[in-house]
């Protein structure tokens, strides 16, 4: 009997081999025929390495070109006017990238992930058609390799929910219009074959949802399972349970239920109803979103308690949710402690782990051959060792966090910003930007060639040296006021910290793929952290060496450098983040002693590290921000402490961001215009805000007028004396072509629009 199921696959490559080929097109090296046959030679690998590992349900249409979200906007028809002049690959890239013409539609975190989604513009005036070629294609292309696949697609009620609507109104108006078109999709799919298993994602249900919202669920999935009796239905939802979700769907004639059993725990309250139900249960028990190998022992007790209430013959084993968030395969990981990299296990590994579970709880034990009772042997002697191993504990940093008592820096902030200006003595709507300047070929050659002792320590640093001259020239050059060092010996924004603190574990080719082509590689956390000595002094102070104007000290702070890792498993987040900020402490305390006057502490990733039930929220907020301001509780009061966080909705924590008391914020705004702003005027915040005013994700140059136009919508919502000017976001995945045209360009736009005020 099948029951080993996947719910998605990384679609990136082993060798990053899908992002390799994007960028070459974008770059016009190499046509979409090329890019259609990498994606054609990735799939048929990644459907092969799923069968071969024993997968019974293995998926299509989980593969993307860029994000699966984007595809369902393709699939509906769902395209915003002003791409629809456009067709084909164009098209589809335009929307997620924009082009000369056209802005690219907003992009945010997929729930609380490090993935970004593009997000659906939805009008009650569109109309909507199916294209179902790409799920139909997919399909057959699996089946012509002997592989029959189950079809994911995301649900109609996840579609809107994420979705938002540009004529203001309400997305589940269109739950009529889109519905239909599932109906249709459904029908269309069913032509495939005798029979097709469709998983219909719907992680939003693991939301909490008003009654409006739930009401939707059975005439939703009653319609859609009447579609075509060979259509056999499973829901799956993950990230955290989906209690009030499931209630419901146990009414309709759905096939199946998948649940994540690691991080909604309380699914387990679920089983009775399931059970009542008949209906197979998908139980997401293999870690999906982190890299630890699983405790094999643990989790056949956690299924031994699921079987409790849903038979056997009822459930299937599955990744908690798709294995897109986790990195390809530890096999070209040959530098690596060998005793760290037992600890690990990546998306290919996971695969072997959920197939070794699945023979011992369907099969017993006793039926293992002998490489899998070594893989089991294996397994527990790993999970074993990580628990004892000396390289995990660390007792001084532990005294330190436990003796530690300093939550907050000196003074308030109106009295401190009053005091910094005094000292900085920066103009109002002062220009800056946000850290990173591009990583060219060359510099990344030299720190690969670095790293792997090519070139000299000597050769090395002359070459940073280098682009930092370079850099801080063309600032002072294009007329930024702020200036900062451009970050030439970062490789990421995490990892280059990492490399740095004690406690921390690196790969060298484990990639995640965050939007697009673009990809992290994400260090783990497996031990206490503590920082052996300083991180950033020698390349800032030498930056600042080179400039009478003042350069911004550039940190990751402690949440994202948290959120974007692998964290530890074994130690409460909150307690690891307090570590990561006490070392920040000492960073930011040697900088400003070094004479650097403006210290930026980025967290970036502090919302999407939010739990999805809102009962939980409280706890985070309260840990994430006390470990904020201890990291800059060191900062003295002239000492300026900036931060920066990546698209959020800050309507709801908009009163943590104060608690934070980061003296300057800067935001990701030029996607959505000045309204998330808005709640920072509605609130009366009195701290300095510097809103993007142009999208660094796309390579179109915005002109001076666009810039324009877009602070002076800024200054429709605070003040000119509360505003700096800058870029959404850091400038690292830009090219120098593109990064100082529309550089210059926002400093023109300043000009301009200062002169206007003056008159």
């Amino acid at each position: 009997m099948s029951k080993n199921y996947i719910v998605g696959f990384p679609r990136i490559g082993e060798q990053r081999e899908l992002k390799k080929v994007l960028e070459e097109f974008w770059a016009k090296k190499c046509s979409f025929e090329a890019v259609a046959q990498t994606a054609h030679e990735l799939k048929a690998r990644h459907w092969k390495y799923q069968r071969d590992a024993g997968a019974d349900f293995i998926s299509s249409n989980d593969f993307s070109l860029y994000d699966n979200m984007l595809d369902t906007s393709v699939m509906l028809g769902a395209i915003p006017k002003r791409f629809r002049h456009l067709k084909d690959d164009e098209l589809y890239f335009a929307m997620a990238r924009g082009n000369k013409e056209c802005v690219a539609m907003e992009m945010t975190k997929w729930f609380n992930t490090n993935y970004h989604y593009i997000v659906p513009e939805l009008s009650l005036e569109d109309s909507y058609s199916l294209n179902a070629s790409k799920i139909m294609d997919e399909y057959r292309e699996a089946k012509s390799l002997g592989i029959k696949t189950k079809i994911n697609i995301i649900g109609p009620i996840t579609y809107l929910g994420l979705g938002k609507r540009v004529d203001r109104g309400d997305v589940y108006e269109l739950w009529g219009k889109v519905v239909p078109l599932y109906e249709e999709l459904l029908k269309t799919i069913s032509t495939l074959d005798d029979e097709v298993v469709v998983q219909i994602d719907e992680p939003i249900f693991a939301k909490e949802l008003d009654i409006k919202v739930l009401s939707l669920i059975k005439p939703t999935f009653d319609r859609l399972c009447n579609v075509s009796p060979n259509i056999k239905i499973a829901v799956v939802t993950y990230f955290e349970h989906s209690n009030e979700a499931t209630k419901i769907l146990v009414h309709t004639p759905i096939w199946a239920i998948g649940l994540d059993f690691l991080h909604g725990d309380e699914n387990l309250k679920s089983l009775d109803i399931i059970a009542l139900s008949g209906k197979k249960l998908i139980a997401g028990v293999v870690e999906g979103r982190n890299i630890w190998r699983c405790d094999i022992e643990k989790t056949l007790e956690l299924l031994e308690s699921i079987s409790n209430f849903v038979s056997k013959e009822n459930i299937l084993l599955s990744s908690s949710c798709s294995l897109l968030h986790t990195p390809f395969t530890l096999r070209y990981e040959d530098k690596m402690d060998k005793e760290i990299k037992e600890w690990l296990s990546f998306a290919l590994e996971k695969l072997d782990e959920i197939s070794l579970i699945s023979k011992i709880f369907f099969d017993t034990q006793s039926s293992l051959n002998n490489a899998q009772k070594e893989a089991l042997s294996n397994n527990i002697k790993a999970n074993q060792s990580r628990k004892n191993s000396p390289l995990i504990h660390d007792k001084t940093v532990q005294d330190r966090v436990n003796k530690h008592t300093k939550l907050q820096r000196e003074g308030d902030a109106k009295e401190r910003l009053k005091l910094q200006r005094e000292i900085l003595g920066y103009k109002d709507l002062v220009t800056t930007t946000i850290g990173s300047f591009p990583q060219t070929p060359e510099l990344r050659k030299a720190r690969s060639d670095f790293k792997a002792a090519l070139i000299s320590q000597e050769s090395y640093e002359a070459e940073i040296k280098k682009y930092i001259d370079e850099c801080v020239a063309f600032q002072e050059e294009c007329g930024l006021e702020i200036l900062v060092h451009g970050e030439p010996e970062r490789n990421d924004m995490v990892e280059y910290f990492g490399e740095q603190l004690k406690g921390y574990g690196f790969s060298q080719n484990g990639w995640v793929q965050s939007y697009g082509s673009r990809c992290v590689k994400p260090p783990f956390i497996y031990g206490d952290i503590s920082r052996p000595k300083p991180m950033t002094i020698e390349w800032i102070t030498y930056a600042q060496s080179k400039t009478s104007r003042i350069i911004k000290g550039m940190l990751t702070g402690p949440v994202t450098i948290l959120n974007w890792s692998f964290v530890r498993d074994d130690m409460p987040r909150s307690e690891v983040s307090k570590q990561i900020a006490l070392s920040l402490s000492d960073e930011i305390n040697d900088l400003q002693n070094a004479g650097i006057k403006i210290i930026q502490v980025d967290e970036a990733a502090f919302k999407e590290g939010y739990p999805i039930r809102g009962e939980k929220i409280k706890v985070y907020e309260a840990w994430a921000t006390r470990d904020f301001k201890i990291a800059v509780s060191s900062a003295k009061k002239e000492t300026q402490i900036h931060t920066h966080m990546c698209y959020s909705e800050f309507n709801d924590i908009i009163e943590t961001i104060e608690d934070m008391d980061a003296d300057v914020i800067s935001i990701e705004t030029a996607r959505s215009g000045n309204e998330l702003l808005k709640i920072f005027k509605k609130v009366g915040y009195t701290k300095e805000v510097g809103p993007g005013v142009y999208d660094i994700h796309s390579p179109r140059i915005p002109s001076v007028e666009e810039m324009v136009a877009q602070i002076e919508l800024l200054l429709e919502v605070l003040p000119k004396e509360q505003l700096w000017i800058n870029p959404d976001c850091g400038l690292k995945t830009r090219k120098w072509e593109e990064v100082k045209p529309s550089l210059k360009n926002m400093v023109e736009a300043v000009k301009i629009v200062r002169e206007k005020l003056k008159s």
